[in-house]
């Protein structure tokens, strides 16, 4: 049989039309049910493996390694020794002299907590019973690359399911007209897409993307269309999608298809709810204000912080909003740092406000961090270099113990070394808050079953309430 002939017997001209024709009276069925059934109650979520203490994450990635040494991890032998030499060993593959620098900001104690902050976040200062500090993270990766992947995907070297990914496909999403996932001006670098990519998960968990590299631009989703051009759409994407399920059917099962066939119906959906939600403009000029809208310094990273809130507000279950890789401080730390935090300081503690206020805080899981710190040793004249070693990273809300610093670092804020937490306790214990158990969160790939933590990770139930 030849070509032709074979692709003649597998899909006619007849065939296809009678297929289509089909497809488009079960398109319709289907998207009047899901109407119907999200109506009122919004759509079913899956069961979880235990109660939950968080409905939905948001977190605020510190794209570049901000110092612990400088932000929350006081060191009063550092300050004491500055321009002495490490006493120990220092880690490999890096590029700084071992000797000691001090920070060059002072750290008070606040709330009734005591808690350790620098006066680079006078804002979040209001805010420190609400934070739970882990002094403690380790990671693997001294290269960006390796530390950024590990962070999104918890792999360093392999193409894995992003945090967001698994999220979004062990719980779904609130609102069936929006995403689960949405990724704010996700990096660029670094891993780009895999940061908030599904890998092997179905396309329909990927993360809907707004802006890139730290910068919001427009604050628009690309290539969602004005209204009236949505009935001519429609009809192209009926067609389309009476061919993908015509394909779907003579593939018997393919994921893959599946997730193009959901995620065009969530896209069709989204142009009708989207737009609302990501107008900031109907926010109470106050509630702008807060965040530093239209304030030259703080109007980029404030206006995502809002948008995180309001899509946290209208359902969407995983946020994620990142700085651009400005916190690479091998130089000018003073100047980088200082800089990064007059940006972002004041729409952060903006945001825990306004969740607060709202009675979200409760049950949504404010999660802060890089993909490592920095050494407390100095790099050149004035810069500190990678360090995975040893931390921090803040929770607040979402189950967390409030007023908590949890774990230490070395006396110099090197090394992790007391109540140590891996990337992978870290991922375990977000996903126990959802009210899912690490390791029964899985997807059947390649003959084995796959996870976030890999065969890894513990919860850290110490800092749960």
């Amino acid at each position: 049989m030849t070509t032709a002939a074979y692709l003649q017997s597998r899909i006619s001209r007849r065939h296809l039309l009678q297929t289509s024709g089909c497809g488009f009276g079960y398109l319709a069925f289907a998207d009047l049910s899901t109407q119907a059934a999200s109506a009122g109650s919004g759509i079913a979520i899956p069961e979880r493996h235990h109660p939950a203490r968080a409905s939905r994450v948001i977190f605020l990635f510190m794209h570049g390694g901000p110092s612990q040494v400088d932000l929350f991890d006081y060191k009063p032998r550092l300050q004491q020794e500055n321009g002495k030499e490490l006493p120990f060993k220092a880690a490999p593959n890096i590029d700084a002299k071992p000797t000691l620098m001090k920070s060059p900001w002072k750290f008070s104690r606040h709330g009734e907590s005591g808690m350790w902050i620098s006066e680079l976040l006078p804002e979040l200062w209001r805010h420190a019973d609400d934070l739970c500090v882990i002094r403690s993270m380790h990671s693997r990766g001294q290269s960006h690359g390796q530390a950024v992947c590990m962070l999104h995907t918890g792999s360093d070297n392999f193409v894995r399911p992003s945090v967001g990914a698994w999220i979004s496909y062990g719980l779904g999403t609130e609102n069936s007209r929006l995403p689960a996932f949405v990724s704010i001006s996700p990096p660029a670098g670094h891993g780009g897409p895999r940061n908030y990519g599904t890998a092997f998960l179905p396309a329909s968990y990927q993360a809907t993307t707004i802006g890139r590299s730290g910068k919001l631009g427009s604050g628009s989703i690309d290539n969602l269309v004005s209204g009236q051009q949505l009935n001519d759409q429609r009809r192209q994407l009926d067609l389309l999608q009476s061919l993908n399920r015509n394909h779907l059917a003579r593939a018997v099962q393919d994921a893959q298809i599946e997730g193009a066939i959901e995620s065009f119906e969530l896209a069709s959906r989204m142009q009708e709810t989207a737009p609302e939600v990501l107008d900031i403009s109907k926010e109470p000029k106050s509630i702008q204000d807060l965040y530093g809208v239209g304030d030259k310094t703080t109007d980029n990273f404030a206006k995502q912080c809002l948008l995180a809130r309001r899509m946290a507000e209208a359902g969407v279950r995983y946020i994620q909003v990142s700085t651009g890789n400005v916190w690479d401080q091998h130089s000018g730390l003073r100047e980088g740092h200082e800089k990064n935090c007059r940006e972002t300081d004041r729409p952060i503690a903006a945001l825990l406000t306004d969740l607060k206020s709202r009675g979200m805080l409760e049950d949504t899981l404010v999660v802060w961090g890089g993909e490592f710190g920095r050494t407390p040793i100095v790099q050149g004249s004035n810069g500190r270099d990678h360090n995975p070693q040893g931390f921090t990273m803040w929770m607040a809300g979402g189950g967390t113990k409030g007023g908590l610093a949890w774990g230490n670092t070395d006396e110099y804020g090197y090394y992790a070394v007391e109540n140590r937490v891996h990337m992978h306790d870290l991922h375990a214990t977000i996903l126990h808050l959802l009210g899912i158990q690490h390791d029964r969160l899985t997807y059947r790939y390649a003959g084995r079953d796959f996870r976030l933590t890999d065969v890894y990770g513990s919860v850290v139930h110490d800092i749960v309430t």
